[in-house]
């Protein structure tokens, strides 16, 4: 990321800047994807199953964190460059420059601080066999009740992922459109603020809940907590109320998604740690769970057309439906194992 940050800055005065930067972001989506699987599987294998669940929120609080700095504070302090130099290319230049820069001591940092897991050893020394993609896929999908697991993961958040999708276009349209024609500003504080926060409150929360009370007691209320709000916005819809009503809804729909997004995010890496290739496993389904709000996002815009907002939020309500009646069927199992795996790795003899 280092190099993919720093090439972006040098090159992006040259008179063919955009083909190479588009190239140099191309390779840098690639990289952060995989290491966003390097990060999935140290966080399983640093933590007990317990602190897996405790710490979730606040995994998720700083991945959000990081958003805000990535796509706001970076791209104001652009902004505020390009004032001051009158130079868009300049200012960019020394954003992702010192972007670059902070990627250096991140890297120094996880070299240095960064605990090695005991069990971050070579699958080849657990197996002395070598791993192929055959093998991860092949166990991955015969773990027992795997059709209830894929459908979990893929319709847990089909009402969601219409959801999202529509959330500020329904804030802004004109209300000759059915929106309730917002600024951008009040959408920013609402949603962009409010809501974050009652995200990441209802994430911490979720966490804490999870690692006291257990995934099986835990997800069905956190499911509902999830799908259950999307109820607010049918009524916001109907009857247009003011600003007053509209932020502690805002925040309930938020707070309630960090619950749900909470007990989803552990139910994945419980079925990940039930078998070896734990990372693997762990990186297919987060792949499924994009694919389950990638698809329901692309339709919401035309369901939304078909018909108008009040509707669209009552199809919405429905969607959530599938997703809770596959619970009962889940291979949901408690432990009380601080222990990841099960597993005896005897790499020094």
């Amino acid at each position: 990321m280092v190099l993919i940050l720093g090439g972006a800055a040098l090159f992006l005065r040259l008179p063919h800047f955009f083909l190479i930067t588009l190239l140099l972001f191309t390779l840098g989506a690639f990289i952060s994807a995989t290491h966003d699987i390097a990060v999935d599987g140290f966080y399983l294998l640093s933590l007990s199953k317990d602190h897996q669940a405790m710490f979730v929120g606040i995994r998720s609080f700083f991945y959000r964190m990081a958003m805000i700095f990535g796509s706001g504070f970076l791209v104001y302090f652009a902004g505020k460059l390009e004032i001051l130099l009158q130079n868009i290319s300049l200012s960019w230049t020394v954003t992702l420059g010192c972007s670059a820069i902070l990627f250096i001591f991140l890297s120094l940092y996880h070299r240095l601080i960064l605990p090695f897991p005991k069990e971050d050893v070579s699958i080849l020394l657990i197996q002395k066999e070598k791993t192929s993609w055959k093998k991860v896929f092949d166990s991955y999908f015969s773990q027992e009740k795997i059709g209830a697991i894929l459908a979990f993961i893929l319709l847990y958040r089909l009402g969601e992922g219409m959801l999202v999708k529509m959330v500020s276009p329904f804030f802004l349209d004109l209300k000759e459109a059915g929106g309730l024609a917002m600024s951008t500003s009040q959408v920013g504080m609402v949603y962009g603020t409010f809501g974050v926060l009652a995200l990441i409150l209802g994430g911490i929360l979720g966490g804490v809940g999870l690692s006291k009370f257990g995934l099986k007691k835990c997800l069905w209320p956190m499911a509902l907590a999830l799908n259950l709000p999307d109820v607010f916005y049918v009524m916001i819809a109907y009857f247009t109320p003011s600003l007053t009503y509209i932020y502690p809804l805002v925040f309930l729909e938020q707070f309630g998604y960090g619950l749900g997004y909470s007990a989803f995010s552990v139910f994945l890496m419980r079925m990940a740690t039930r078998r070896e290739y734990p990372t693997s496993h762990f990186a297919i389904s987060t792949g499924l769970m994009a694919l389950g709000m990638m698809i329901p996002g692309m339709i919401s815009g035309t369901l939304q057309k078909t018909f108008d907002y009040p509707h669209f939020f009552i199809i919405v309500c429905l969607a959530t439906l599938p997703g809770m009646l596959v619970i009962p069927f889940l291979p949901i199992e408690e432990t009380s194992s601080n222990s990841l795996f099960n597993l005896k790795i005897k790499h020094q003899k």
